[in-house]
């Protein structure tokens, strides 16, 4: 019986500044062939040996030049069948909260970006589960004080082991 596998090779952070009804979540629109055109967020392939929130910084940085303040597991994996690669994608996220006065400084990927509350924001974004995503993350982490169990410390160490 042939199956369809389950990969996780990718992991995705959404960019986050301000808080409460004051919060804006980062959009990229991408420039390169793949999805030219869309509003997304930050999102890329594990090297070799990387962690998923390791993957997450690292895209940030090479996607939008940002550190971030604070970095969380969302709690939460994206997941969908990706024809290209015949597999079921499996994409841990991350919210990444960024300094109000941070600048945005993109790479070849993306082409245009915008800070946006998130009623703005979501009808923006084409997928379903990228709403999804989003919804979550403006439950989870704006309307509510982030479970600190899910920080993410810079140098490897996670709330779980403090």
């Amino acid at each position: 019986m042939a199956e369809t596998p389950i990969r996780c090779t990718m992991a995705s952070v959404v960019a986050l500044r301000g808080a409460a009804d004051e919060a804006r979540v980062l959009l990229l629109r991408r420039a390169s062939p793949y999805l030219r055109g869309v509003w997304g967020y930050v999102a890329g392939h594990l090297e070799p040996g990387e962690r998923a929130w390791q993957c997450a910084l690292r895209e940030l940085a090479e996607e939008t030049g940002l550190t971030p303040t604070a970095l969380y597991s969302a709690n939460r994996c994206e997941q969908f069948y990706d024809p290209r690669e015949e597999c079921i994608a499996v994409v841990p996220s991350f919210v990444a909260f960024v300094a109000a006065d941070a600048a945005v400084r993109l790479n070849h990927e993306h082409d245009a970006f915008r800070w946006l509350g998130f009623e703005e924001a979501m009808p923006l974004l084409p997928f379903g589960g990228q709403r999804e995503l989003f919804a979550h993350v403006r439950r989870e982490f704006v309307e509510r004080t982030p479970q600190p169990r899910l920080r993410i410390a810079i140098d490897g160490r996670d709330a779980a082991d403090a």
